[in-house]
């Protein structure tokens, strides 16, 4: 009973950290696509005040510098991009893409926006990086989209006096009595 237990919470242990993130991604896009500042030129909290403000601390101010080119277009990116990585990692739908996705938007906001917090650990874009990083490794293979295309890409195996035989000839569980 116990092996059962440690099995369940091995395949579902990424499962909180899709949701956090899923979920966290998705706010931060319509957060800024639903601002009254952000998109402004001049307001605080607006993007272009972020990037000025940002520019002389940034580890690749040329990075920023790219953004201050087409601020709201770049400003747009960002947010439908959260909300792709979001809701690609909360519903399982592409999950190892969606995941890089939003590490990248890690990756550019802690190399730009929050390279000069010091303590480096105050910055929350690092920790966000990191924190991407397992689900681009395994994917979204249970609860997932995901695993829904893939079960309906596998054949059903054959099935000879009750064993399932799959199409190498190796005899297992039928389909479905195999794990999500």
């Amino acid at each position: 009973m116990l092996e059962v237990w440690r099995e369940t919470a091995r395949r579902y242990a990424l499962l909180p950290l899709r949701i956090f993130l899923g979920v966290t991604f998705v706010y931060a896009g319509l957060d800024k696509l639903t601002s009254d500042t952000f998109f402004t030129d001049s307001a605080n909290g607006s993007l272009l005040q972020i990037l000025h403000g940002a520019h002389d601390q940034a580890a690749i101010p040329a990075m920023i510098d790219l953004a201050l080119k087409a601020p709201h277009g770049f400003g747009y990116a960002i947010a439908l991009g959260e909300l792709a990585a979001g809701l690609g990692t909360l519903f399982g739908l592409l999950g190892r893409v969606a995941a890089l996705g939003g590490g990248l938007i890690s990756l550019s906001l802690w190399l730009t926006v929050s390279w000069s917090t010091s303590p480096y650990y105050y910055g929350n874009d690092l920790a966000y990086l990191m924190a991407w990083i397992p689900l681009v490794l395994a994917g979204t293979p249970y609860l997932s989209l995901d695993a829904l295309l893939a079960r309906r890409r596998r054949p059903a195996p054959a099935r000879v006096g009750g064993t399932a035989i799959d199409a190498a000839g190796a005899t297992g569980p039928a389909r479905s009595e195999r794990p999500v």
